[in-house]
């Protein structure tokens, strides 16, 4: 049995009832090879009515769903109920195509997925303003996992996870090595493939450089000062390469948290890839965890990005933060949300923390965590 293609993504029944929605319009955003259309072809394997799938990047799709037309339009859809367009970005001024869809055809369903968040935002946006449903699937989460694998071996896997990360491609190879190069091939081949194309960057080589840069910082404040002068290139430049990579679903940064107290750091940003193997690709380092200098630093990146993703799946609006004072007093995480603010301090091994007097002082009524090997499961959902 390929166990890839049974494990329960957690969005699928966000699609299904997404179908008796009046929203006719659903946006599914992600980063390439992370599972899209195996999701959305699970969700329609449950929808009653009919449907036609349409992949954009081959160029007849394209030219057709690009015609502005709606009786051209209609003619691809007639006797349907449902149209799936994948990787929807790639079609010239799909927003417009797909508001004169709705408008003409009031109870067909749209599904458009996109491996470019700013290219089908940018194109979806107006034209489709509160016409349209978006999620956005990642990677597979532990929390994904635990709907196959036990505990137990959930917690024998944790080593080959933050090593190798969570991509689905990587579950049908066993062998470590096939791993390492169906990675090396996602950096080589899709890593900045949406933001050399989309993002009018001409120099390949100085936004290679940045993600390594930036891999071997991941959980650290970042200075664009700093990364620009390493560069060559302003300031300006690096942020917005690194606002480029966030769309892609590369990286996400992590601002401080504060309530406006005079010794809080809020000007900073933390900066943690999306998926850890994909991190490791780019540095080319996949040694066993007792072989490396930076286990702590993959420790809490793969903490934070699990976290993200199960938020992301819950359809939770969480606000994630760190929290440090100019006096040195720090946490790893901080999570707001409807007014609630949550504390958790992530540890390596089994190591334990103390709340910080300063955090317990300022926010006494803010329940604080120590996130470590021992309960690590369950603060990822599983």
């Amino acid at each position: 049995m390929d166990i890839g293609t049974h494990i329960p993504r957690g969005l699928k029944n966000a699609i299904v009832e997404w179908f008796d929605s009046p929203i006719r319009i659903l946006v599914l955003y992600g980063p390439r090879q992370a599972g899209k259309t195996t999701l959305v072809q699970a969700a329609l394997s449950e929808y009653k009515g009919k449907v036609v799938s349409l992949n954009a990047d081959e160029y007849p799709v394209r030219e057709a769903l690009s015609q502005g037309d709606l009786a051209k339009l209609s003619a691809l859809v007639q006797g349907r109920d449902l149209l799936f367009i994948d990787e929807a970005q790639r079609v010239p001024d799909i927003g417009l195509n797909l508001k004169i869809l709705h408008d003409g055809i009031p109870s067909l369903r749209i599904i458009a997925t996109g491996s470019s968040s700013f290219e089908l935002a940018r194109q979806t946006g107006e034209p489709l303003t509160g016409r349209t449903r978006s999620m956005t699937l990642l990677p597979l989460s532990v929390a994904e996992w635990s709907g196959v694998l036990t505990p137990f071996e959930l917690s024998r896997k944790r080593e080959e996870f933050l090593i190798y990360g969570m991509y689905p491609a990587l579950v049908k190879f066993p062998n470590y090595t096939e791993k390492a190069g169906v990675l090396a091939e996602l950096a080589d081949n899709y890593l900045y493939k949406d933001i050399l194309s989309l993002g009018g960057i001409r120099n390949e080589r100085k936004i290679r450089d940045l993600v390594r840069l930036l891999a071997f910082q991941t959980g650290s404040e970042v200075s664009y000062s700093e990364l620009g002068g390493s560069l060559g290139i302003s300031k300006d430049t690096v942020i917005r390469y690194v606002d480029l990579l966030e769309k892609a679903f590369i990286l996400f940064r992590v601002q401080g948290f504060s309530s406006n107290l005079r010794n809080e750091i809020t000007k900073k940003e933390k900066i943690y890839f999306y998926d850890t193997g994909l991190r490791n690709a780019v540095i080319d380092n996949f040694k066993p965890l007792p072989l490396r200098d930076d286990t702590g630093r993959l420790w809490e990146n793969f903490l934070m990005a699990e976290r993200r993703k199960l938020h992301y799946n819950r359809r939770e609006r969480v606000d994630m933060r760190f929290w440090r004072t100019h006096s040195g007093s720090e946490i790893d995480l901080i999570e707001e949300s409807e007014g609630m603010v949550k504390a958790w301090e992530i540890k390596s091994g089994q190591k334990n923390a103390r709340v910080p007097p300063a955090w317990a002082t300022a926010y006494p009524e803010a329940p604080f965590q120590v996130v470590n090997e021992r309960n690590w499961l369950p603060f990822l959902g599983a």
